[in-house]
């Protein structure tokens, strides 16, 4: 859903406290407020952002405004000096120009730009730009193409930076930057909107599989390799979009649980004879989530799955050209590795192919955790990381040094570690400090930035060298650390518990700055309680890192006299396969057991009051905030639901069907823990949030539930924010929605 991927900002919870005690909270110089936490900003930590190793591994780029305009500066890693200033606004478009620097990409002798500008965002990932040409030393620079035709997509170098690949109206093109008057060379002419689309991914791939780059250059940019979707047949889905006297709709194809998806090919053009060849397709119903070029450049390796997504398979794609004036090119197709499992493989980026060209490293779950393996072409595979753990993500290969660089849950799954191993199989955990660590490397890896925070600490940024040696400290949050010294803060308390089968879950708990001397001069008190929920797939709300502006959300409430709490139910990750794929076929249905169980677990507590117990989520939060209050009514006192699933029938083919397969396969398990199916459960206050415009949980969702607690006749308080997506922001909105949701607990508790 990439409901995995949602800000962890606004995954709150909450009841509402009695209004004396509230009002001697308010009344506290150190009282938070909603405009503090949703408007003010004083609260948003710095960090290091927009930095780009250049291919010395020696000095970064970083985009920032220099004399109100931006700029392209040049620095050292080790000093942080200045080292040039390689291009302006004034430079790019001249002294008369109001456009400015969006964004840019070196070619790979790093001595051109494409600089991107006018971005008009499409979906999550994807946008459209006008882009320029810029040769840095000329300081001459030239549009990519006519802008008159269009806005364009995703342009990049090739290799050899002689030539740019783009995507304009679902078309792929093919441009020389060293000459702004030669003709484009126009690869595909079929691109059509809702119909048709080349070099790029179509929306459910974009959102499920994280990618909507669709073309790759080879090795040598002798070749072009491409995907085309064919979503003729796949069904549109249309938002209306309000502000006009007759709103007009936008319209989509999405593919919903067992409905058509696109047929998707693979295609290579050679741009010698300006042919193209197809390596790969879909037929059968299956999936191509990824394709990567070898280090051969005649070689393409193409990921292909089934449509369950339990069957992967790596497959080689040898192009192979004739040296007879005309003929087609060839594709031998050769699998290199391919996995099986009951459940479901995840789709990651952690491939590499190293130089000897007969090895690559891959990351799987094959033993029951996710970890490192070096793989050869003929099936020798050496499994490189081995433990109770999971590899999380691989940051990279140092090829000189022979290293892969990785983050994993090696000290538990509240905490994320910094690794690297070599290829006979040698770990080097890099800090043993406890929390979250980050990190983003320089190109040959000499130097890294590193990032750490944990509960109760804003993150610090340092400069470190291959040895882990730390050179300076490039942002310690000192400015927010002393604003947060200001407020009588909550100290977030990690524990775990068993649930009722004995599977230990980890949790959190914010008490109260004054709990302390609170339950000294009444040890009978008891307090209402805030349960902070995602629930699903792909994230942890327990983590021991800096929780931002959700995490001073969760302070106001407790400065207001709530406990504040969260829990990480089965299903979720970085415990391994077991635990992460518990809840195939059944999604709901365990994570609502679980969090039952906490309630229960929270009323044995003497001090919490268990008929006090609210619970508040956002998207896949939505959905379990749902099933607390149906499944769960009789442990969770209140609700509040944001842009919740109701039903996985209404939700995309890729993300559902990994996890529950199609409703004419699994149709019980589709609706026996969809919310609408159980509201005649429902008997507490309800408080129900969508933003009409969501183009990834559609407001159908929340239209479905509204019509089923209609007709069971359910009390319920319903707010939808007109033009709004998933994130329901922009302006105002926050604001007004963390107001809004204030005054409901207010209004109903």
């Amino acid at each position: 859903m990439r409901l995995a991927n949602f800000s962890l900002a606004v995954l709150t919870a909450f009841i509402l406290l009695p209004s004396s005690t509230v009002q001697a909270q308010e009344s506290t110089s150190s009282a938070l407020t909603v405009e503090d936490v949703w408007r003010s900003g004083q609260f948003y930590s710095d960090g290091v952002y927009g930095i780009r190793s250049m291919a010395d591994g020696v000095h970064y780029t970083r985009l920032e405004m220099r004399d109100e305009q931006q700029a392209i500066v040049k620095y050292a890693y080790r000093t942080g000096e200045q080292v040039d200033v390689i291009a302006t606004d004034v430079d790019v478009f001249g002294d008369d120009s109001s456009e400015s620097i969006s964004g840019y990409e070196f070619s790979a002798d790093e001595k051109q730009l494409l600089i991107s500008t006018g971005h008009q965002s499409i979906y999550r990932h994807s946008y459209t730009a006008d882009y320029y040409v810029h040769v840095i030393k000329k300081h001459r620079t030239h549009p990519l193409s006519d802008f008159a035709l269009g806005k364009t997509r995703l342009a990049t170098f090739s290799p050899a930076g002689d030539n740019v690949a783009f995507v304009r109206d679902n078309n792929v093109f093919i441009a020389s930057p060293a000459n702004s008057k030669a003709a484009e060379v126009q690869v595909t002419d079929d691109g059509e909107f809702n119909a048709i689309i080349n070099g790029a991914s179509d929306w459910v791939y974009e959102e499920e599989f994280g990618e909507d780059n669709g073309i790759f250059w080879s090795p040598d940019g002798r070749r072009l390799a491409y995907y085309r979707f064919d979503e003729r047949e796949v069904r549109e889905f249309s938002m209306p979009m309000y502000g006009a006297l007759y709103p007009e709709p936008y319209t989509f194809k999405y593919p919903k649980a067992g409905e058509k998806n696109s047929d998707v090919t693979v295609h290579v053009y050679d741009l010698n004879t300006e042919a193209s060849v197809q390596v790969a397709t879909t037929e059968g119903d299956r999936y191509i989530p990824r394709i990567q070029w070898t280090t051969n450049p005649n070689s393409l390796c193409v990921t292909e799955m089934n449509r369950h997504q339990n069957r992967l398979e790596l497959v080689a794609c040898e192009i192979v050209q004739s040296s007879e004036p005309g003929a087609a090119m060839q594709v031998n197709r050769t699998p290199i590795h391919a996995e099986i499992s009951e459940t479901y493989i995840p789709v990651h980026d952690n491939l590499v192919f190293l130089a000897n060209g007969s090895d690559f490293l891959w990351t799987s779950m094959d033993d029951g955790y996710n970890h490192l393996y070096r793989i050869s072409f003929n099936g020798k595979i050496k499994q490189l990381t081995k433990g109770d753990w999971d590899v999380l993500s691989v940051h990279g290969f140092d090829a000189e040094n022979q290293q892969v660089y990785f983050s994993s849950s090696a000290k538990g799954a509240t905490q994320t570690h910094l690794e690297r191993v070599s290829l006979s199989g040698a770990i080097e955990l890099l800090d043993e400090t406890p929390g979250s660590h980050g990190a983003a490397y320089s190109r040959t890896f000499a130097y890294s930035i590193h990032n750490h925070s944990d509960a109760q600490t804003p993150a610090t940024y340092t400069l470190r060298d291959r040895n882990w040696n730390s050179i300076r400290t490039l942002e310690d949050n000192e400015q927010l650390k002393a604003t947060l010294a200001q407020h009588a803060l909550a100290t977030k308390e990690f524990f775990t518990f068993k649930n009722d089968i004995g599977t230990q879950l980890n949790a959190w708990m914010m008490k109260p700055a004054d709990f302390d001397q609170a339950m000294a001069a009444d040890p009978a008190k008891q307090y209402p309680v805030y349960v902070a929920i995602y629930g699903g797939p792909g994230v942890n709300t327990v983590n021991d890192r800096w929780g931002g502006i959700s995490q001073m959300w969760h302070n106001l409430l407790c400065q207001q006299g709530y406990i504040v709490v969260s829990v990480d139910p089965r299903g979720t990750p970085k415990r391994g396969r077991s635990f992460e794929h518990s809840t195939y076929l059944q999604l709901g249905k365990l994570e609502t057991e679980d969090i039952i169980d906490f309630a229960e677990h929270l009323t044995a507590m003497p001090f919490i009051d268990g008929g006090r117990i609210g619970i508040q989520g956002w998207s896949y939060g939505g959905y379990m905030t749902a099933l607390a209050m149906t499944k769960g009514a009789d442990h969770f006192k209140a609700g509040i639901c944001v842009a919740p699933v109701t039903n996985w029938r209404y939700y995309d083919s890729i993300y559902t069907e990994r996890f529950m397969r199609t409703p004419q396969e699994n149709a019980e398990g589709y609706d026996d823990n969809s919310p609408i199916n159980h509201v005649d459960k429902m008997h507490g206050p309800f408080l129900l949030v969508h933003g009409s415009a969501d183009d990834n949980v559609h407001f159908q969702n929340s239209m479905e539930m509204v019509d089923a607690l209609v007709k069971a006749g359910v009390d319920f308080d319903f707010f939808a924010y007109p033009n709004r997506n998933h994130g329901i922001y922009g302006g105002n909105t926050r604001l007004h929605l963390f107001e809004m949701m204030l005054g409901f607990v207010k209004e109903h508790f």
